[in-house]
This record gives structure tokens, sequence and C-alpha cells, in this order.
């Protein structure tokens, strides 16, 4: 169980702000980093993904992913069921949306895709929804404007179910945390060893990645870039991950600026050897 080198998938509670959960787990695990895959509002509760320690290094590798949300909205005006999802489905798509006020990123108008905008509901004014979208795209914001073509609606709750190739079954409550914890002190590890997911197989589920002999391990570690001659077959893709064996060594990236046409590529992410961590 590599502590340092894992994720954890954590069902945010309500009112919690994602960067409240990533400190709670980050100083109850004893680590020097970690990071979320993704913000969610105080009020919007479900899949929050952590990497923690050494993972922090891929955050940013995967944090635009698609999401998939099932919430609540409040309409204004009574409409029936066929309307409200001819209008929903005209949301489906490439949409342009400027970011709420209140959010962190510049407010200017951009472009974003929904994948998904189904109806699950309808009772009155209450209608339950799903949307699976690209990462970046505000519910809130698209359920307002799906308000403006209908006589009003604002969002009452929201849950996200998957964040990339994260969903709700490989959640876990921060009570369940805490207990997995409690028991990790008492010297019983296999709560949270379930809970933890190794970093390296999600990464070469999520990247192309080759495969190195063992003699060049000491060169990438220390930063030397891919040449042919350490390659049997050179990657179609421009960025990929680099194993030894099981061992995620690396994250590398072609490039055309060395002088040397034997260079292939060069590292944008090196992975010191893996370690056991204890507390």
């Amino acid at each position: 169980m590599d502590i340092d080198f894992s994720i954890i998938v954590i069902d945010k509670p309500k009112d919690w702000t994602s960067f409240d959960v990533v400190n709670f787990v980050r100083k109850t695990l004893h680590l020097d980093k970690a990071g979320h895959l993704g913000t969610l509002d105080p009020m919007v509760t479900g899949v929050l993904p952590i990497v923690l320690g050494r993972a922090t290094k891929v955050q940013e590798f995967f944090m635009h992913r698609d999401k998939t949300y099932v919430g609540e909205m409040h309409l204004h005006t009574k409409i029936n069921k066929e309307d409200l999802e001819k209008e929903m489905k005209g949301f489906v798509g490439k949409i342009k949306q400027i970011p709420p006020r209140k959010s962190a990123v510049k407010r200017q108008e951009r472009e974003r895709e929904v994948y998904e905008f189904k109806l699950l509901s309808l009772e009155k004014k209450t209608a339950k929804f799903s949307a699976k979208v690209e990462a970046g795209t505000y519910i809130r914001k698209l359920i307002h404007d799906l308000g403006l073509k209908i006589g009003g609606a604002h969002m009452t709750s929201l849950k996200r179910t998957q964040a990339g190739v994260f969903t709700e079954k490989d959640m876990y409550s921060m009570d369940d945390f805490k207990k997995a914890m409690d028991d990790y002190r008492n010297g019983k590890e296999e709560a949270l060893s379930k809970m933890l997911i190794p970093a390296a197989p999600i990464i070469e589920k999520m990247m192309p990645c080759i495969k190195i002999d063992r003699q060049y391990i000491k060169e990438l570690r220390n930063g030397s870039p891919i040449f042919k001659r350490m390659l049997k077959t050179i990657p179609k893709e421009d960025v990929f991950c680099v194993f030894v064996g099981k061992e995620l060594v690396e994250i590398a990236k072609k490039t055309k600026q060395f002088k040397n046409p034997d260079i292939i590529a060069k590292p944008e992410v090196v992975f010191p050897q893996p370690f056991r961590k204890r507390f």
C-alpha cells in the first residue's frame, strides 16, 4: 500500500468546499501534498477524486475529463413533460457559457459540450435530471439558461456521479474514511487499503503508455530525454507514460527542440522511486 502515490475518491459532503475535503484528507494521512480532480461547489455532493502525495504530479493531466451529474431543479412556471424534454434537448451539443460571477475563472464566453441532458422525472414544478458534460461546464448556469427558455428555473440540488474514470462505486464517505484511519492507527490496514486506488494503473488506463527496458531506468529517473535506442517502437501519441516493468517512471512528451535527431521525447513528469509510508 503506497499511500504517497494513490488516489482516494470521497463522497463530498454538502457545505464542505473541495479544498476543505482535500485538506482534511491530506492532514489525516500526514502528507505534504494532495489535490482534487475537479472542484465541486459547497452545495454539490458526490464524486471527488483526490490525488495523494506523488500522484499530485499527474493532477493537471486528469483535471479536464468528462463529468456526469444528477440533480433537481425548481421550475418557476408549469410545463408539461414533452415540452420540457424538447427544450432540454436543445442544450445537447456545443453550447456557449459565461462562468458565474462567483467562479474563480475569468468571466468570458467559452464553448463547452453537453453530451446528455435528460429529464428523469417531473412532479409539479420539481424536475429531476441527469447531465453528462465536458469538464468546465457549469450545471447551475445550464439550468439557468434552460429557465430563460421556459419561464424560469433554478437548481436546487446536485450530485456528481462520475468524474473521468471514477464513479460512485469508487467513492467513500467521510465517516468511512475516518473509521478506516482509526483502524489503520490500530494496525489494521484492510479498510484503508481498500479505499486507496494505486495511481499507476489509473494513469496506464487513461493515457497511452510504452515500456522501456530496466537498463535505462537510472537515466530516466535522472531526467534523461528518451532516445531512439531505448524504444522498440515509437509511440504515435505526443504525450505518453513510460513504464519499466510495472513501475511508472515518467510522463513524456515528444519534442523537436534538441538538435540531436535521436532524441524522441523529453520528460514532463518524472516519478521518484516508490516507498512505503508509515505513521
